[in-house]
């Protein structure tokens, strides 16, 4: 158990405004992310496609290999810095495939591993709507969990959030905070984005964090931004609107353990039960 100095943490979310040239979103997510650092955060996330505009035509383009010059770019900042950096997202080729990948980076820069997100965007709402990222992506397979001094963290990525099987399985796994780097946009982010974050820290008694985007009105795709902070009781802990902006939040582990001992849910989830249903 982390000793009593280790009971809090400070978070900062970045939601950067993101262009299309790639070396002046690097140059901009490094000034906001030293001002988060400044200020005294520990784990600091930037949001889903962070390097390069979000769609499925520019997936292609701005594809590169991890590590790479992103990568690498995030690796020396962590360390100088001295924080946990989650790489929000961005499209990464191996071979003939590109995923949506987060990496993340602990406090010596070194790439503490990456999540590929595993549910792609593909909607179609009439008249409001339709994305297809599987035009040009491909899903991810595995979960992803890596360990601070405070407590361990799980990763996901904007769709992923509205698949509760995967919040659940990284409280299984003893998570206690989840980022999810996310680009709702002007449609979906009203009618669930704040639901979403609020109902998966509820569910599984921990923080919950998604990072948006700042939104940008003369782009094709319109990022709902938002980001937003929750406690595990439901509890909007700190959020912004749309524009670019650092939102600072107090994840507190003393709160969510009498949060958990009050309301024993997760004590109570018959894991067993759960899986043998499945097996039917």
């Amino acid at each position: 158990m982390a000793g009593a100095g280790l009971r809090k943490l400070r978070l900062a979310l970045v939601q950067l405004a993101v262009g299309g040239d790639k070396a002046a979103n690097l140059t901009r997510a490094e000034g906001l992310v030293r001002e988060a650092a400044q200020n005294g955060a520990n784990i600091i996330s930037l949001p889903e496609c962070f390097n390069c505009p979000y769609g499925t035509s520019y997936f292609p383009e701005y594809a590169e290999p991890i590590p790479g010059h992103t990568t690498n770019h995030l690796s020396k900042l962590a360390k100088e810095c001295k924080i946990y950096l989650i790489g929000g997202s961005i499209p990464e080729r191996e071979n003939d495939k590109i995923y949506n990948t987060c990496a993340v980076f602990g406090p010596k820069g070194d790439l503490l591993g990456k999540y590929r997100k595993m549910h792609l965007f593909d909607i179609d709402i009439p008249g409001k709507i339709k994305f297809q990222e599987s035009e040009t992506l491909t899903g991810g397979n595995k979960p992803f969990t890596f360990d601070t001094e405070w407590c361990k963290i799980g990763i996901g990525i904007c769709y992923d959030i509205r698949f509760s099987e995967l919040a659940s399985i990284y409280a299984q796994q003893g998570a206690k905070l989840l980022i999810y780097p996310g680009a709702f946009n002007t449609v979906t982010g009203p009618m669930h984005w704040e639901l979403l974050i609020r109902a998966n820290a509820v569910q599984n008694q921990l923080y919950m964090a998604a990072v948006s985007p700042a939104r940008d009105d003369t782009a094709s795709y319109h990022a709902h931004g938002h980001s937003t902070l929750s406690d595990p009781a439901g509890k909007v802990v700190a959020t912004t609107e749309e524009k670019e902006a650092i939102v600072y939040g107090e994840v507190d582990l003393d709160y969510l353990d009498e949060c958990r001992a009050g309301i024993p849910v997760t004590k109570q989830k018959r894991h067993d039960v759960y899986t043998s249903a499945t097996q039917i």
